[in-house]
Parts: C-alpha cells; sequence; structure tokens
C-alpha cells in the first residue's frame, strides 16, 4: 500500500476508534447508573415470599421505582461527550498554563512560527493554534478535533535546549499525529479518562458517607434474609467502579505507544531527516526533571512521558502496562536506522569493500 493508502487507513481507523471510543464511555455510565438503580431496587423491594419490612431502613433504603440514577449519569456521559468534542482540547491547554503565541516575543517564539508554518505545509494541514507551556523540562504535544482546529504546544525547554532542525523534527512529529487524526482520539481520551476517575472517586465518597448497607429487606434489626442477585449486580458495581479508572488509564497508555513509532516515521519522512528526531529525543531522553504541568492524564498526549518515570524505559510486559511511550532508546535506534537507510539509498555511505 502507498503512502497515501497507509494515511487513509490510519485516519480511517482514528475515526472509527474514536466513535467506538464515546460509545463505550456512554455504556459505561450507562451501566453505573442503571447498575446502581437495580442493585438499590432489589435491595429496597423486600425479601422473597412477598414479605414486608417492619419499618423503613432509613431514608436511602426507600423503595426505589424510577431509575433516576441510570438517567442521569447517561445524559451525564452525552454532557461529557460533548464537551470533551468541542472544549477539550481548550482545557488540556489550560491545564498545563499554556499561552497562544500570536506574534512572536522573542528569537525563539519566531523559529517556532517559521518551523511550524514549514511543517503544516510539509503535512499538506491547515497551520495550528502555537501554544508555549511554562515548564523547563523538554516536552510537546499537539491536541484538537480535527486539522482544521489543532493546536500545538511546546515547552519553554524546548525552545531553549534544541536547535532548528531538531525543533522542527518534534513539530513534524506532532504535525503526524494531527494527520492521522491521533490528535482526536488521544484528546477524547484525555478528556474521558479524568471523567472516569472523577466520577470512581465521587460514587466511591458517597458509598463511604452515604452509609449504603447491603441488607435485603428484612425486618427490625435486620432480621430476613438479603436478595443474592442484588448482592451479586452490587459486587458487580462496586468492582467496575473500582477497576474503570485502572483500565482507561492504560487504554489511554496503549494507544498513545502504538502511534509514537508512526509518529515519528511520519514525522522524519517530512523533514527527510530522521537523524534530527532522533537527537532531539536523545536531549528529551537526558533532561533530568518530570514536565510538571502536564498532568498524568494528557501524559499519552506528549512526544515523551511527562512523568520522567523509568518504567518508559523498560521493554516487554512491565513497560507496554505501565509505561504511556515506548523505550526512547528503541525510537532512536529506528530513526537512526531510517537515516542509515535514506544515506545509504543516496550514495552517501562508502562503498562496502
Amino acid at each position: 500500500m502507498d503512502e497515501s493508502g497507509n494515511l487513509f487507513a490510519q485516519q480511517e481507523s482514528n475515526r472509527r476508534r474514536s466513535f467506538w471510543l464515546v460509545t463505550g464511555f456512554i455504556f459505561f455510565f450507562a451501566w453505573v447508573g442503571f447498575g446502581g438503580d437495580i442493585a438499590w431496587y432489589l435491595m429496597t423491594s423486600g425479601p422473597a415470599g412477598g414479605e414486608t419490612r417492619a419499618q423503613p431502613l432509613g431514608p436511602l433504603h426507600s423503595t426505589h421505582t424510577v431509575p433516576f440514577i441510570g438517567i442521569v449519569a447517561t445524559l451525564l456521559a452525552g454532557a461529557i461527550c460533548w464537551y470533551s468534542w468541542n472544549k477539550g482540547a481548550d482545557r488540556i491547554l489550560w491545564s498545563t498554563g499554556a499561552r497562544e503565541i500570536f506574534e512572536a516575543s522573542n528569537d525563539q517564539e519566531q523559529r517556532l512560527i517559521n518551523v511550524v508554518e514549514e511543517m503544516a505545509i510539509a503535512a499538506g494541514v491547515p497551520r495550528p493554534r502555537i501554544f508555549v507551556v511554562p515548564d523547563p523540562d523538554p516536552n510537546a504535544f499537539a491536541t484538537g478535533i480535527e486539522p482544521g482546529k489543532a493546536c500545538i504546544a511546546v515547552t519553554e525547554g524546548l525552545l531553549a535546549r534544541l536547535n532548528r532542525e531538531e525543533l522542527q523534527a518534534v513539530v513534524a512529529h506532532e504535525m503526524a499525529h494531527v494527520r492521522n487524526f491521533d490528535t482526536r482520539l488521544m484528546t477524547l481520551l484525555a478528556a474521558m479518562v479524568g471523567a472516569i476517575a472523577l466520577m470512581s472517586d465521587g460514587m466511591g465518597r458517597i458509598l463511604r458517607y452515604g452509609n449504603v448497607s447491603g441488607r435485603g429487606g428484612g425486618g427490625e434489626g435486620g432480621k430476613g434474609k438479603g436478595n443474592p442477585l442484588a448482592i451479586v449486580i452490587l459486587v458487580l458495581w462496586l468492582l467496575t467502579l473500582i477497576i474503570a479508572p485502572i483500565i482507561s488509564r492504560l487504554l489511554a497508555m496503549a494507544v498513545s505507544r502504538k502511534r509514537e513509532y508512526l509518529a515519528d516515521a511520519t514525522g522524519a519522512q517530512f523533514t527527510r531527516n530522521p537523524l534530527a528526531l532522533a537527537s532531539a529525543l536523545q536531549h528529551l531522553d537526558e533532561a533530568a526533571q518530570p514536565t510538571r504541568t502536564i498532568t498524568q492524564g494528557a501524559a499519552h498526549l506528549c512526544i515523551v512521558d511527562p512523568s520522567g518515570s523509568q518504567l518508559s524505559a523498560h521493554e516487554g510486559w512491565l513497560g507496554d502496562v505501565f509505561s504511556s511511550h515506548p523505550p526512547l532508546r528503541l525510537r532512536i535506534a529506528r530513526l537512526r536506522g531510517m537515516g542509515y537507510q535514506l544515506a545509504k539509498q543516496a550514495g552517501q555511505l562508502p562503498a562496502e569493500s
């Protein structure tokens, strides 16, 4: 398949993944809501055999017949998806303290503007909005739902540390994410991972402080047997709340890892200089401090892991499970291999004896 075929296949794949991500997110909230409704109803509808309680067990144990938790949760999920689609990129940039560059105030910013314009032409996409993040650690990320609304942000540390060719290579990498619609998928993931974490934490607080009991409709003093089906549903519901933030974070990491290699290769094609990106990644790898302004919920957006975790250096299941990025040394090795092949094709290598 030629380059354009690969591009269209990647874009279509990202569109499908974005659709299923939104669908799965809404279904997850619906399960949490309606699952809670079902468990509540079964626990408050009285024991088997038609017996009635001698007295209620408290305000949270009144008979539950209208599934208002499920209705509210599903509507909330739809609202979060709409907000993530329309405002997700702005919220991510706001959370980092990024400032938009309209006119350059110094030579570094002018160089950045020039490089972004050049790489937008090379990628065949509209020029993204440009932001600078006030952080001394070198890093960069792109966000936005579509190329026409994309944003590229680099840290002050990146501008200070890289030369022009290296900066161009980093921007080309981010432009590859924009062109491939990676930014749509990863922006939605960033917003939804945060929403799931907040929802899980909030429901946990309700369970801890709301004094919700798993008792069935027994009589006074808790006599009578609980409904086994209610207990099963309640256990599944609680497990969902516990593991959902973990699974959503691992999903975001997996999506990022698979796309970094492709963005490296595509960005190197834009610049025709894979060694420049290899050199830039080497500089980023040598940085000792984490990118503190970028939260873990948006880590998968960055060109390198902003946490500075050593787990990203590990291969195998440990790195695959706990790191948002593939090992930098492997990415650098691949880029150097690309540079060798380009030099060989151009006849710049000495003939083998």
